[in-house]
């Protein structure tokens, strides 16, 4: 990895005081704070956003299709926000790992849950960040005067992921359907290999490097010298605020699910377990053996749900008598090196997104950022305060500096909400949302990495009046 070993006396997370600041202080809203505008001179607000419960690959939801958990989140979205459907203009919907049978999903959601067949959909992919992807497409719908509404979200189904036969079969398959003699028909079976059978599985590793994520993960904490406890007691962060903010009720977007076939109703998410440090430390490591720090447990893991919110201009939204969350301010998308900064786009993206709205770390109130690993996000925030990165890497002058922690991920992150690919975008923002109403905070920033080296950094600032149901 090019990384120099980024010294630890400066940069390395605190962890005692870490906990210490974890308690939910009341945030004052700085009135003079207000951040540059940018070239729309439209009010883009999100109006509202659902997302059906995050549950663990291979349980509640395997029998589904992904349509069928789209769909859910469309209908619920428009149970919830009280928006007619005739209303919508246009539905831009993610997704990352296709099922082939529905591959522009959007259209198949949309249809499934009643929408116009006049009302356009298209589906956007941008692996973990697909579902910013399609907000921020929106945004530019509605920036461009092309649209007045839009409904924007995103599903991953990993309980059934397409298999494929290997390319060999396949070939030979085609070029059979294609055979017009019993001659050609057994000339093309004499060529058949039992190696042919070997199914083609999808591709856990990176394309461009080779190389799986957990790897890449486990060379980022070890370049920028993140302990194994460090990581381990972030994902027991993680986890134990999640099962505060669950049993506080303060997952409003969460819209409980019926499923067919399944006896109790699915309402909430199914992989939040508050562990203890010495069950999180008897874990191996995951990928680099024996030596690595990513573990299962400090790890998101494979997901099912989808997500769905509409957005809108603020004038739409006062003529359709609608209380908006939050204005949706500002976003920029980053990309760097996807072998050696694969997971590094919040550390891109987050300095660049303050300084396009004239803002500082001090004047943020809520940290809403994908969590991939822990080791990824304590990498991210030592990659924030350390000079030699920011100089080198970024072009500044310093270093962006410390990171607030009791303003971050207070309701815990996709450690242990769960990690959906395509859905996790929306419920970014719709957590960043609901906490500015419940801290008393006006900004918030939602900050991602991706697959390919990519990341994504929104700016979100809290409607007046906004309500966190």
């Amino acid at each position: 990895m090019n990384f120099r070993i980024i010294q630890t006396r400066n940069n390395s997370l605190n962890m005692t005081s870490f906990f210490r600041r974890l308690g939910h202080r009341q945030l004052s809203v700085q009135a003079a704070v207000q951040p540059k505008r940018s070239g729309n001179s439209q009010n883009i607000v999100l109006v509202d956003g659902v997302r059906t419960p995050f549950l663990t690959s291979g349980t509640s939801y395997s029998k589904l299709m992904p349509h069928e958990l789209a769909r859910h989140s469309l209908l619920s979205l428009l149970q919830k926000s009280k928006i007619n459907k005739e209303l919508v203009d246009y539905i831009v919907y993610g997704s990352v790992i296709q099922e082939v049978k529905t591959s522009n999903i959007a259209r198949e959601a949309a249809l499934a849950a009643g929408f116009s067949d006049k009302t356009p959909a298209h589906t956007v992919t941008m692996a973990c960040i697909s579902s910013n992807a399609a907000i921020t497409t929106g945004m530019g719908l509605i920036a461009t005067n092309t649209y007045d509404v839009i409904v924007a979200g995103g599903v991953e189904f990993m309980s059934d992921v397409p298999i494929r036969h290997s390319r060999k079969m396949r070939a030979l398959m085609l070029k059979a359907n294609k055979a017009k003699t019993l001659g050609q028909r057994l000339s093309l079976l004499s060529t058949f290999r039992p190696a042919f059978l070997a199914p083609e599985l999808p591709a856990v590793a990176e394309f461009s490097s080779g190389e799986t994520m957990g790897h890449s993960a486990d060379r980022l904490a070890s370049a920028f010298n993140v302990t194994r406890k460090e990581q381990d007691d972030y994902a027991l962060r993680s986890h134990t605020l999640a099962k505060k903010a669950q049993e506080s009720g303060f997952f409003t977007d969460l819209v409980p699910f019926k499923v067919q076939g399944v006896d109790q109703v699915v309402d909430k998410d199914n992989g939040i377990r508050v562990s203890s440090p010495e069950s999180l430390a008897k874990l191996k490591p995951a990928f680099v053996k024996p030596y690595g720090t990513i573990t299962a447990a400090n790890a998101s893991f494979l997901s099912d749900g989808a997500s769905a919110c509409v957005i809108m201009t603020e004038e739409k939204a006062k003529q359709l008598g609608l209380k908006p969350k939050a204005f949706l301010r500002d976003f920029l998308y980053v990309s760097q090196d996807p072998v050696n900064q694969l997971l590094l786009g919040p550390a891109y993206g987050i300095p660049k997104l303050l300084k396009k709205a004239g803002i500082t770390l001090k004047d943020v109130d809520t940290w809403e950022i994908h969590e991939a690993f822990a080791g990824q996000i304590v990498a991210n925030l030592k990659a924030l305060d350390s000079d030699w990165f920011c100089k080198t890497y970024l072009g500044l002058n310093e270093k962006v500096g410390s990171v607030d922690l009791s303003k971050w991920n207070n309701w815990g992150g996709s450690l242990s909400i769960g990690h959906p690919f395509a859905a996790t975008g929306v419920r970014l923002c719709m957590h960043t949302a609901n906490r500015l109403v419940r801290e008393d905070g006006k900004l918030g920033v939602v900050a991602a990495c991706a697959a390919g080296g990519q990341g994504v950094a929104m700016l979100i600032e809290r409607y007046p009046g906004a309500t966190a149901d």
